[in-house]
């Protein structure tokens, strides 16, 4: 979950989100866990969240629904890297001996992204931001 209005450099990590089925019981789980606060967003029919960091009120990552574009994510804490371009990134994953877990996806006004695997197993997901005056990046 971006804090919008903020810019983030190519290969900077964007956010941290954790998606799983029952998103509630996480959130409550780690706000007990490691202190965080929470914050809802609106979905379509339903709430994610952003943890928050106490003593700031900085968001620190998102707890969120396995629905809508986050159907089909693995429930393990997922950081996403801005890229410049997602498909010349997705290309390059590809070329290199890696794999698509999902996507790419768009996320309307806020850009697209996709999960990848990298050849070790490991899921990272790639972001890029809309640019201005693109609906989706």
């Amino acid at each position: 979950m971006s804090e919008s209005g903020t810019t983030q450099a190519v290969g900077s990590i964007a956010w941290v989100d954790l998606t799983v089925e029952h998103a509630e019981e996480l959130r409550d789980f780690y706000k007990k866990v490691v202190g965080w606060k929470s914050s809802n967003v609106r979905m379509d029919d339903y709430d994610d969240y952003c943890m928050v960091e106490p003593s700031t009120g900085r968001t620190v990552a998102g707890v969120c629904h396995a629905r809508g574009t986050n159907a089909g994510l693995p429930n393990t804490w997922l950081i996403y890297v801005m890229v410049e371009n997602l498909d010349e990134s997705v290309r390059s994953c590809l070329e290199l001996g890696g794999s698509i877990v999902a996507g790419p996806k768009d996320m309307g006004k806020e850009g697209r992204y996709c999960v990848i695997r990298d050849p070790s197993g490991a899921p990272l997901a790639l972001y890029q931001a809309a640019r201005k005056g693109d609906s989706a990046g």
